[in-house]
């Protein structure tokens, strides 16, 4: 069999507690050393000199300042060469293949008898899904490969999660703001939490459209809120997550817009913190943006706006807060504001906001569905309910809302006949809504 016809055999070593040589002290020596130490290598770097790299490592590994010999390899598990000076390593190789150590030689693939591929590490720890990519010996190929593989992986283009509950597994929550609603807003971390996944626990507005992407043993919960209709308490959202993750499994809860911002996901880290179960956030894109962006509407805009001021609607502002927020002279948003618009609307009028500020409610953002109404101020609750507006919407106050006529809405950024969305399970996967 010919050099040519030769096909490497792919291999992932444990080098923890075992001594390996890395000849040179230059940029490539670095890189190599800092992988060695990460897996728990005993590694011996042999150079007069080492670059600044090398020696942010000194106090994890052992220099020898001096120039590299052929006993340096004795003792090694493996050995790395990289020293610039083609004549040394390959007396260091051929010490290697001497004592039936295998070599990587920087300079000289051919003549190596190992070789370090490009490596994508993905995964809960960071680490526990490791691809190799080997191109044939040409590092530019193996790179680009890395790069590829590295994207798909982080959008959630293959199952990341552990197989099964191994016993004794902690099991851990992650938070995921899913954005307004459209799949491809989900951020990217966001969709590798959920390729890990055992179990997700959904809302009504969370880009559902990506359960479909799941295994089919992952287990889904629905917990969707309507207006005026809980049927899952915020006190039952936090014992399920709590008790899941407590099982063992890896609990992604998937939100709409960003859990942080009015979306409760503070009250469900703190229940998990108080119950010593690990918590990650990821964050979103919330509706309090995303959505006036969607109509054209920016919350700030130069000469219209230099600030913006986000609130619920669904409590009820006394008249402290109403003076308040009619003294702003930037953009007002109101998330979850549709059934109190008409309260609110009248209680800034009455508070000092002028009767003229333009308003804009826009419905379902960044679906199919979504609409755009607009009044002044005085008139919108009116307007509204000539139209049938309803939830989920986001209302706009202030100057920029006059900008929803002339950007016009930002069709081209939405599918034009994507489905309406709606809470499914991939097949196979258990639905289900506790306590309704």
């Amino acid at each position: 069999m010919t050099s040519a016809d030769r096909v490497p055999y792919p291999l992932h070593l444990d080098v923890a507690g075992r001594r390996v040589l890395v000849a040179g002290g230059g940029p490539v020596a670095a890189r190599r050393a800092a992988d060695l130490v990460a897996a728990g290598a005993d590694v011996h770097v042999v150079a007069p000199a080492v670059c600044e790299d090398l020696r942010d490592l000194l106090p994890r590994l052992t220099w020898h300042e001096r120039e590299a010999v052929a006993a340096d390899a004795d003792g090694a598990w493996l050995v790395h060469t990289a020293t610039g000076d083609p004549a040394t390593d390959g007396a260091l190789a051929a010490a290697a293949e001497e004592r039936r150590t295998w070599c990587v030689r920087a300079d000289d693939a051919a003549a190596s008898t190992a070789w370090t591929p490009a490596v994508v590490r993905r995964g809960s720890t960071g680490g526990d899904v490791t691809v190799s990519v080997s191109a044939g010996r040409d590092p530019r190929r193996a790179r680009a490969l890395k790069e590829a593989l590295g994207r798909w992986l982080d959008a959630g283009g293959a199952p990341l999660r552990a197989g099964g509950r191994e016993p004794g597994r902690p099991g851990r929550v992650t938070l995921v703001g899913g954005g307004p609603g459209e799949v491809d807003l989900l951020t990217l971390r966001g969709r590798r939490r959920l390729a890990e996944a055992d179990l997700v626990v959904v809302d009504r507005l969370a880009p559902t459209g990506v359960l479909a992407e799941l295994g089919e043993d992952v287990e889904v919960v629905d917990v969707g809120k309507t207006p005026d209709h809980h049927p899952v308490p915020q006190e039952e959202i936090n014992r399920l997550l709590v008790e899941a993750a407590r099982t063992g499994r890896h609990v992604v809860r998937l939100k709409g817009g960003d859990g942080y911002v009015l979306g409760r996901g503070g009250e469900e880290v703190l229940a998990c913190r108080a119950a010593g179960v690990p918590v990650e956030v990821v964050p979103g894109v919330t509706s309090a943006f995303a959505v006036p962006a969607a109509a054209g509407i920016p919350v700030t805009h130069r000469g219209l706006s230099r600030s913006v001021t986000v609130v619920t609607g669904h409590d009820a502002l006394d008249g402290t807060a109403l003076t308040a927020l009619a003294a702003l002279e930037g953009t007002l948003v109101v998330l979850m504001g549709v059934s109190t618009l008409p309260t609110l609307a009248a209680g800034l009028v009455a508070h000092g906001k002028d009767p003229a500020t333009p308003v804009a409610v826009v419905e379902e953002g960044w679906t199919p569905r979504q609409r755009t109404t607009t009044a002044p101020l005085e008139r919108i609750a009116a307007v509204a309910a000539e139209r049938g507006v309803r939830s989920p919407a986001v209302v706009v106050v202030g100057a920029v809302a006059d900008l929803a006529a002339t950007v016009g809405e930002v069709a081209a950024a939405r599918p034009s006949s994507a489905p309406a969305p709606e809470v499914v399970a991939p097949p196979g996967a258990v639905a289900y809504c506790p306590g309704g």
